[in-house]
């Protein structure tokens, strides 16, 4: 066997064509007869005094569906192995859990990097992983099996052209994020720099220094608000008068496109010079997709309130509850328990980093309740909160709709 064919042999991106025998799995997994029932109401069923709207795009997207089923088959294909995973898959409790509970272990916390070995298997997650721990585990020569998304490894590639440009990389995204630390690590190689900016507010200070606009920030004073965010070495006065914008995929889609236009102008005010400037949107589809939908789910203009539901560290969650604020009281929550009761509710209120439970959240009376969910949410969340829901309001959704009966449906609430 050449030394290709062997390590294509222990690197793996297309799965093991396993999805016949995992399917039953999967079903039982993340299924949900309530979910399937309010789509075929067209997404939208009235149970008693409660109106319940479900976004026409919310859950799992095809980036986080490869990943999650690749993750099943490599447990079908591996059964007897030590199996690993660098990071969370995606951003969602349950999946994370499930895959705890089919033997995964994770990396970072009681098994660390230096426990695996060439007869492992070690799971690439769906955020993909640092160019420097991919050459580490390249080095083990264990098996790799690599969920990472492909809108991801899209940015990727455009940070990698900036570099054969010569330019410094400026990520729109969360700096801490596991997607945003894998791509800057690409966009330091051969010697190039990268710029992470969070929002319009950080955009702007950046815009001020290119153009030297009156009180904008010093060289050291730049370098000191991005002292975490910036790659080593980063120096304003060297390194940000060639640049490229990308994007964390997940990011909210209007205020990348906003903060492309500003660094833009500011780089053209500055030099004049369009090829200075780089921008590729970057936001995936089914990022998206599910931001429109939540802009179309608040421009029905019915809704008393909205319930998020998603990973409390998932980025693309967070952004559907800004949009959803702009309509209506709107309430991120990672599952059904988080709905304590009729008149308590746990959430994770917006740019906060701890729950917190809200009081009176469920107005008394007829009222309409929005429900969408980011895209690592499955379908079996989403059913549990709405049955939660009408469980709290002493509501039998069977009274309403047929809900389906199948071995994989989940049982209703009492």
């Amino acid at each position: 066997m050449t030394k290709k064919a062997a390590r294509n042999e222990r690197y793996v991106q297309k799965g093991f064509g396993l999805k016949k025998q995992i399917k039953g799995l999967l079903q039982n997994d993340y299924h949900s007869g309530m979910v399937d029932a309010l789509r075929e109401a067209d997404h939208k069923v009235v149970f008693g005094d409660v109106t319940v709207r479900l976004a026409k795009d919310f859950g799992f997207c095809y980036g986080v569906d490869r990943a999650v089923d690749l993750a099943y088959e490599t447990r079908e294909h591996f059964p007897d192995k030590t199996l690993y995973i660098t990071n969370e898959i995606i951003h969602n409790p349950y999946v994370n859990r499930r895959l705890v509970e089919l033997g995964v272990r994770f990396l970072g916390g009681e098994y660390a990097l230096n426990d695996v070995t060439s007869d492992d298997v070690v799971i690439l997650p769906a955020f993909g992983v640092t160019t420097e721990e991919m050459a580490q585990l390249l080095d083990i020569e264990c098996v790799l099996v690599d969920t990472t998304c492909g809108s991801v490894m899209n940015v990727w590639r455009r940070v990698r052209q900036y570099v054969k440009e010569g330019r410094t990389s400026v990520i729109h995204g969360k700096y801490a994020h596991e997607e945003t630390r894998a791509t800057s690590s690409r966009a330091t190689e051969e010697g190039c720099h990268y710029l992470v900016v969070r929002d319009k507010a950080e955009a702007q200070l950046v815009c001020d220094y290119i153009r030297q606009s009156p009180g904008c920030p010093t060289r050291e004073g730049l370098q000191a608000q991005f002292a975490t965010a910036a790659s080593s070495g980063f120096d304003p006065e060297q390194h940000l008068g060639h640049i490229g914008l990308a994007n964390q995929t997940t990011m909210l889609s209007t205020e990348s496109l906003e903060i492309a236009e500003m660094l833009g102008e500011a780089v053209r005010d500055r030099y004049g010079e369009d090829e200075r400037f780089r921008s590729f949107d970057t936001i995936c589809s089914a990022t998206q997709d599910l931001q429109d939908a939540a802009l179309e789910l608040g421009r029905q203009g019915d809704m008393d309130l909205l319930l998020v539901v998603g990973g409390y560290n998932s980025s693309n969650t967070s952004h559907l509850i800004e949009i959803g604020a702009e309509f209506c009281p709107s309430y991120h929550i990672d599952s059904a328990s988080e709905i304590l009761s009729e008149n308590e509710l746990r959430h994770q209120a917006l740019d906060e980093k701890q729950t917190t439970v809200t009081r009176d959240w469920l107005p008394a009376g007829p009222i309409t309740i929005g429900i969408t969910a980011g895209a690592s949410t499955p379908n079996r969340t989403v059913g549990e909160v709405v049955e939660r829901l009408l469980e709290v309001r002493k509501i039998d959704p069977r009274d309403y709709l047929e809900i389906a009966r199948s071995p994989a449906a989940l049982p209703m609430a009492h």
